[in-house]
């Protein structure tokens, strides 16, 4: 009698851990796109103008995104029955660029300046994160994710500037400059196995970066410009997509 007792006990043990063991144990791989949004701040610009010397350049905080493609590998351990730690890398494989827009001039000396035709440009986006999960049953897990994040954020300079109001804008053409920045990313997640190691899954991911270093220079001789500015960028995006666990 307490042998069979025994064997039933340990038959239930083993029963329970086969249940708790999740299909999402091992390597990933996972493919996913839905919506992008950049917002870039501190965008507004101190400048040195050869004659007179110093104004002030402004423009107001640029929002734009659209669809991302980002491709992601990773690992999943076990650690106690339900949960896992997953390590995990992803890229951003589509740019995002924005509308153009304009810098006036707030400064007393060349009130009604203007620039024209400026944009900014995110690329390479890469997160290396931890993602600690909890498996709902074996085909359904949850998550949390954190790590760190790089972008590159690109400046194109303006195509076009005026000295006055109304003026005819002149044109000129300043090279664009690239920073590659550094920050971070929080998420949450979830996935659902499909069949045969196909799963699906939905995620929603937050990123906060260092502030850029920009400087270009407009015009020439005493109309000449030289505009500094270090703005700053957060992004969000919502992803579906599939995977395949090995």
């Amino acid at each position: 009698m307490k042998m069979k007792l025994l064997v039933a006990a340990a038959a239930t043990v083993l029963a329970s851990s086969a249940m708790a063991q999740s299909a999402f144990e091992g390597f990933y791989g996972q493919i996913g796109t839905g919506y992008e949004s950049n917002n870039a701040s501190s965008l507004n610009t101190t400048g040195t103008n050869v004659s007179p010397p110093n104004d002030a350049w402004n423009v107001s905080n640029q929002s734009f995104g659209g669809v991302p493609a980002v491709v992601g590998l990773g690992y999943n351990f076990s650690v106690a029955p339900q949960w896992l730690i997953g390590i995990g890398a992803d890229y951003s494989a589509i740019n995002q660029k924005s509308s153009n827009f304009n810098y006036t001039s707030g400064g007393a000396s060349t009130n009604g300046s203007a620039t024209y035709g400026s944009s900014l440009q995110t690329s390479n986006r890469f997160n290396i994160f931890v993602t600690p999960g909890y498996a709902i049953d074996k085909d359904k897990l949850v998550y949390l994710k954190a790590g760190y994040s790089s972008v590159s954020l690109k400046q194109n300079f303006p195509s076009s500037y005026t000295n006055a109001p109304g003026q005819t804008p002149i044109p000129y053409s300043t090279p664009s400059q690239t920073n590659t920045l550094s920050g971070y990313v929080v998420g949450l997640g979830y996935k659902q196995m499909i069949a045969n190691g196909f799963y699906g899954f939905g995620e929603a991911n937050y990123m906060s970066y260092s502030s850029a270093s920009f400087t270009s220079s407009a015009g020439t001789g005493n109309n000449k410009y030289v505009l500094s500015n270090s703005p700053s960028l957060s992004s969000y995006q919502l992803l579906v997509g599939v995977g395949y666990k090995f």
